[in-house]
């Protein structure tokens, strides 16, 4: 429950209202797009599209990476501007020539690509958003207060650079939500929550919309459109091409309009696995090096020939710890913890482990699995170099590198404005495909995979997940680290559940329901009966 209203004056070492309502009724249009169109060179992004919202309405923005969603909200959100058409705000003609405008309008958006600064804590972060200078103080126990009764609860004394990926997109939520907006947009805004608390911030979205506040909500968990918006506006390739009712349409017919074309299920065989032991981890542990470090205590487990073993979690349970054991970021634990096989690269970093044929994807695609400033071929050799072709000699064959990255865009549909374009140039979706072939193209004996599908849309998430199938069922072992139940429970043979920093006993898929599952994300001890959790769990 709310512990405040969210139509209240907060004054805060001076006079500012947040959150002023559109008085119109909800059926009023708030927001008009009249034929827009952008381009970029000869990429033509937004194409004459046509867009209404009302007030209090929650709406779907659909469409697969690269369709134009993105481009489309920042005009909206006065990052970019069209190239001709434009918008209404409340029946007045508008040019939004900025995101100060724009949330001087009452226009707020929470973006899937985090705008935070590192160095700042999370009150400074979100204090940089807010109209007026304030009371710090009272600052942060506004904070403290507002994200409590959300659901996603902060400590504004936090540096951001020592959160998880999903505690920073509560700080980029919460920070919106805190200048009360008119129309909020969200773009993938729970990609990194857990299902709890999707369900805490939808109960959050319907009461904005009950007061009058518009949603604009980009997802492509199709579920989650069913639940929370009442219609949806689908682009492909920069145009629309329908408008639905969404509880008039399945989620299987919305993947449809999106793709144009026929989706295909994930076909998994998720039964149990015998094959050798390719990867095993015994007794890992790792103290905290930081004050909002998570340590880890004790971690075992091991990973098959044939086998995807699926560790489930809540963002901030240990799971950057446990990725940086694994790929050899950090080196910190005895010999004789970590395996490939039957050779021991427990003190080895990730240049050397790969020499085992051992692959890593992070979850965060951009600065830590791709340099965006950097063009796709150069990112095909960070990882690559060590293959036969690349380099000669400490010399960088160019035409190798090149034809590598058009091989891993040509086989896992990357969709590029041009032949060799800086990674910065592809949708979220495109790069993390790139990213994801770029390592499954090697065929590695042991692959592990933070958040896979984290921002993807439904296409995109069915290709990775299927190749991640296909690389199991040709003998590899891989190991998936994500807060995705739904993916974990569809490509998993194994499940185990990370939390506090300690794992649970993987047990088989078929074995395990996402109520148990979501117990023991939920914090439920491991020691528990996993027999009792599973009949809890139906």
């Amino acid at each position: 429950m709310l512990t405040m209203s969210l139509m209240k004056d907060i004054k805060l070492g001076g006079s500012i209202r947040l959150m002023p309502k559109p008085s119109s009724p909800a059926k009023e249009h708030l927001l008009v797009a009249r034929h827009v169109t952008k381009s970029f060179g000869t990429f033509v992004a937004n194409d004459d599209v046509n867009f209404t919202l009302g007030a209090g309405e929650l709406h779907a923005l659909l469409g697969e990476n690269g369709a134009g969603k993105s481009t489309f909200v920042k005009m909206i959100y006065g990052l970019l501007q069209p190239d001709s058409g434009g918008f209404e705000w409340q029946g007045r003609p508008v040019h939004i020539s900025n995101p100060q405008q724009a949330r001087a309008m009452g226009i707020g958006m929470v973006f899937q690509h985090f705008s935070l600064f590192d160095s700042l804590t999370v009150a400074e972060n979100i204090e940089l958003a807010l109209p007026e200078t304030m009371n710090r103080e009272q600052l942060r126990t506004l904070i403290r207060t507002r994200s409590d009764d959300y659901g996603i609860p902060l400590d504004p004394d936090s540096m951001v650079a020592d959160l998880s990926v999903g505690q920073q997109q509560r700080v980029e939520i919460v920070r919106c939500l805190l200048q009360d907006p008119s129309l909020l947009i969200m773009d993938e805004p729970t990609s990194v929550l857990t299902p709890q608390e999707t369900d805490q911030l939808f109960d959050v979205l319907r009461r904005l919309a009950s007061s009058g506040c518009a949603v604009l909500f980009i997802s492509h968990k199709l579920d989650e459109i069913k639940k929370l918006t009442s219609r949806a506006t689908i682009l492909r390739g920069g145009r629309n091409v329908a408008e639905v009712e969404t509880a008039e349409k399945t989620t299987h017919q919305m993947a449809e309009l999106m793709v144009g074309e026929t989706v295909d299920a994930v076909k998994s065989g998720t039964g149990p696995v015998n094959g050798e032991v390719l990867f095993s981890v015994t007794a890992l542990s790792r103290e905290a090096h930081g004050p909002f470090d998570v340590p880890l205590e004790a971690i075992s487990f091991a990973a098959r020939s044939g086998e995807i073993l699926g560790i489930a979690g809540i963002a901030g349970n240990g799971q950057d710890e446990l990725m940086s054991a694994l790929s050899g970021e950090w080196r910190g634990q005895q010999k004789g913890v970590i395996w490939v096989g039957q050779t021991d690269v427990s003190q080895l970093g990730p240049q050397h482990r790969r020499h085992h044929k051992i692959c890593f994807i992070p979850e965060e695609r951009n600065g830590h699995a791709a340099v965006p400033q950097m063009r796709l071929s150069e990112n095909a050799l960070l990882t690559g170099f060590q293959d036969d072709g690349m380099v000669k000699a400490g010399m960088v064959k160019q035409q190798a590198i090149l034809s590598r990255a058009e091989l891993i865009s040509v086989t896992f549909d990357v969709r590029r404005p041009l032949a060799d374009p800086h990674a910065a140039a592809l949708s979220g979706g495109n790069l993390q495909k790139f990213v994801v072939g770029r390592e499954i193209i090697k065929q590695p004996r042991v692959l592990i995979v933070a958040q896979p599908t984290w921002g993807v849309d439904v296409g995109a998430a069915t290709f990775i997940r299927q190749t991640m199938i296909e690389l199991a069922a040709a003998g590899s072992a891989v190991v998936v680290i994500s807060q995705d139940l739904e993916e974990i429970f569809a490509i998993s043979n194994r499940i185990a559940v990370l939390s506090a920093g300690r794992l649970s006993e993987p047990q088989p898929a078929a074995q395990m329901t996402s109520q148990a599952v979501g117990l023991l994300m939920g914090g439920v001890h491991l020691s528990d009966d996993i027999d009792s959790l599973r009949a809890e769990g139906g």
